[in-house]
């Protein structure tokens, strides 16, 4: 049962509050005489720093492998037909700058710094700009202590946006798409990184066949799969020596062939070479961009994991190991390529020289399998914001560290990706087919990304509009040059990530619309506290003794299911607690912070929030769950007769009392299960996708976290909501 839910207001009694966020600050102690506020600055500092080179080592295992292991199939993906020395030099001119431009400048230093509560990715950008600017379709829901509120006066283009319904759909669309596209990549990385690398096989063994490489590649997936459960850190800790040895080991054959082949490899950096490279081939150049794309996959990830680590982390991994990294391993095969211009259609493993071949390969495989690795971690992030957002069907989410809220792993979305994975490489496993897919997805993401990040510049950052010009200009015409390439070879494998992103969005617009629907309805119908005592006042209606936990998620209000019940079983418990979860981010909720609790102006009926964070398992094992409960309601009994400075103690004994008689009595908790009617008068659409939301809605995990609650306590009332 998702969670609308104001922040406690001033007339809200939080129960024992007891703030721990400077548990930290007070390990050093101030009073202290041996440290001096100078020396503990240093001590804070020096620990910061240590924390990030160990989380910057940690990344190489997780956010760059796709990245650092593209040498593998760039050229290979390239249609080459007698490629001369200049096209060669031009090319190596276009991958150089593209990693300067996209990784440096674009990810690691301006993408980095546009986190969602520390998150990252397309959907973390959306929302983002639906919390300063309140441009969303489902109305804001709180998810956080820190929910920023744009208070500042709002630029043209944000007023637009909120008066312009088909704009706010269409950056939804947009966002779905970004979204889509990255579980499309966290599909093809693992296919095409692991296939490219196995196929080394085929080299010094002729008579390995084409479907053995293909079984082998099969079976690697589904153990790095079978890992995911042990969490990113686990993970990270295992495969970053693997990454280590492939990022340190590249760069070194890189040097060794530049020196052995054309030292003068390093001209190319100047762009003249790029236009002269498309002045020379025209048209045939320009498809070549379909293949050069690739040497920038892996990038995204860099922002859609970054729940999993922090952005001084990723910038130092990237800029002092992986970038240098990329420049000269993509230098080396190049000035190996000049000197044998026909090897292109195995780039990669005919630059390694014959004394380090299977070190190497043996590295590269490894590194293959890590290189998987980052695209699923983003996944499991972008399902993960997405089911937060209510824009995704509840799926089972496990945090599997009590320190990064963003590290997570989602079983369902695991095996789907394992089976989706294995499927790619048996029906698609020509790599050349896999790599024109490949370039689709990773030049769509990167243009969506420009656009949302351009919108969060303008409405948000308040960036001058020079720089914004200029930083639009420059990505999305770079980007969009790659995206028309790249759909050329639709045919030739490019429709793979299309029919993917397509069934991901038909589920993600699916359940959005009925989501979108059943709040319309339920704001619309909400039951107010006025409402609810005119209900009690009809003499029909009896208070049956008992305690009832009644779960409701409406803001400003209480659930229609209430008043559906109260007509219809013509009762309600003496003691009624309107009770409604709510998601924090932040580690643990401490007990005392709890249980938030609210007084109305009928007898014998309360509001109760309780807070979670996400390490929070939320199992309170049912009677003590109770116990917390009427515990927290008789403490702000008597806080409210101190405040309220009320003589009468009678009354308040009273109302204590009837709470453990009602207790004693018996207790009941009781949510809503609620379906669509869809009656003749329904459109066509209305009766497809909201058939369809039905469906997931159905088969999806229950919104309502298991409290420990006795089955024989649990009821259900079931309701059908007028489509």
């Amino acid at each position: 049962m998702e969670s609308h839910v104001q922040h406690p207001s001033s007339n809200d009694v939080v129960v024992n509050v007891r703030g721990d966020s400077d548990s930290d600050s007070r390990r050093l102690n101030p009073t202290d005489h041996a440290f001096s506020s100078q020396q503990q600055q240093q001590l804070l500092e020096g620990k910061e720093r240590r924390e990030s080179l160990v989380l910057a080592y940690k990344t190489l295992g997780v956010v760059f492998g796709g990245l650092v292991t593209s040498p593998l199939y760039v050229y290979p993906s390239m249609p080459l037909k007698s490629p001369t020395e200049d096209d060669y030099l031009g090319i190596y001119s276009i991958m150089f700058w593209t990693l300067t431009l996209i990784g440096v400048v674009k990810y690691a230093n301006v993408a980095i710094r546009a986190d969602d509560h520390g998150e990252g990715g397309t959907f973390a950008l959306y929302s983002l700009l639906c919390r300063h600017v309140n441009i969303g379709i489902l109305p804001p829901k709180d998810v956080g202590l820190n929910t920023i509120k744009d208070v500042q006066k709002r630029t043209l283009l944000a007023k637009f946006f909120q008066t312009s319904l088909v704009a706010r759909r269409l950056l939804l669309f947009v966002a779905m798409l970004g979204t889509c596209m990255l579980i499309g990549d966290g599909i093809l990385t693992p296919a095409i990184s692991v296939l490219s690398a196995m196929d080394g096989l085929r080299a010094p063994f002729p008579s390995v066949s084409k479907s053995l490489v293909e079984a082998l590649s099969a079976v690697v997936l589904i153990v790095l799969f079978l890992l995911q459960k042990f969490g990113t850190s686990r993970v990270s800790f295992l495969f970053s020596p693997i990454m280590g040895a492939w990022t340190l080991s590249t760069p070194l054959v890189g040097v060794y062939s530049i020196i052995h082949h054309y030292p003068s490899i390093f001209k190319a950096l100047s762009p003249h070479y790029i236009f002269h490279f498309f002045w020379r081939n025209g048209k045939s150049g320009w498809l070549l961009l379909g293949g050069t794309v690739l040497c920038i996959t892996g990038s995204e990830a860099m922002f859609a994991d970054l729940g999993h680590f922090n952005p001084k982390s990723i910038q130092i991994a990237f800029l002092f190991t992986i970038y240098p990294s990329l420049v000269l391993t993509y230098a080396g095969q190049t000035a190996y390529l000049i000197k044998h211009p026909n090897d292109h259609d195995d780039g990669f493993y005919k630059f390694i020289p014959t004394s380090v071949y299977w070190p190497i390969f043996v590295i590269a495989t490894s590194a293959a399998v890590v290189a998987s690795q980052s695209l699923v971690s983003a996944t499991f992030s972008v399902i993960k914001q997405s089911v937060v957002l209510d824009y995704f069907p509840r799926v089972k989410v496990v945090h599997t560290s009590k320190n990064k809220e963003g590290e997570v792993y989602s079983p369902e979305v695991n095996y789907i990706l394992m089976v989706l994975c294995v499927a790619v490489i048996l029906i698609f496993g020509d790599g050349k087919d896999i790599g024109n897919a490949f370039g689709v997805v990773v030049s769509l993401v990167m243009l969506i990304t420009t656009i949302l990040l351009t919108l969060v510049m303008i409405m948000i950052w308040r960036t001058p509009a020079v720089l914004v010009c200029l930083y639009f200009v420059v990505f999305f015409v770079m980007e969009g040059v790659y995206v028309s390439a790249v759909f050329t070879k639709f045919a030739e494998g490019g429709w793979i990530p299309f029919a993917i992103s397509f069934i991901l969005a038909f589920i993600m617009f699916g359940w959005f619309y009925g989501r979108q629907r059943k709040t319309d309805y339920e704001l619309t119908h909400k039951i107010t506290f006025e409402r609810l005592e005119e209900l009690l006042a009809d003499r029909s209606v009896n208070r049956v003794p008992g305690l009832c936990f009644f779960y409701t998620n409406i803001q400003d209000g209480l659930t229609p299911i209430l008043g559906h019940y109260i007509k219809n079983m013509k009762s309600l418990h003496k003691v009624t607690v309107f009770t409604t979860l709510r998601y924090l981010l932040v580690p643990k909720v401490a007990p005392q912070d709890r249980i938030v609790i609210k007084k109305s102006n009928l007898k014998g009926v309360y509001c109760c929030m309780i807070q979670y964070g996400y390490a929070d398992a939320l199992n309170l094992e049912g009677d003590h769950f109770v116990d917390q409960v009427i515990s927290s309601l008789a403490r702000h009994i008597q806080k409210h007769q101190s405040q309220e400075n009320l003589s009468d103690s009678e009354e308040t004994e009273e109302e204590t009392s009837n709470l453990e008689e009602a207790r004693l009595a018996g207790v009941v908790h009781v949510r809503g299960k609620t379906r669509f009617y869809i009656g003749p008068n329904c459109n066509w659409f209305d009766k497809f996708v909201l058939s369809f939301y039905e469906v997931m809605h159905n088969n999806c995990r229950s919104g309502l976290p298991a409290l420990g609650i006795p089955p024989q306590q649990r009821i259900e009332v079931g309701m059908l909501y007028e489509a």
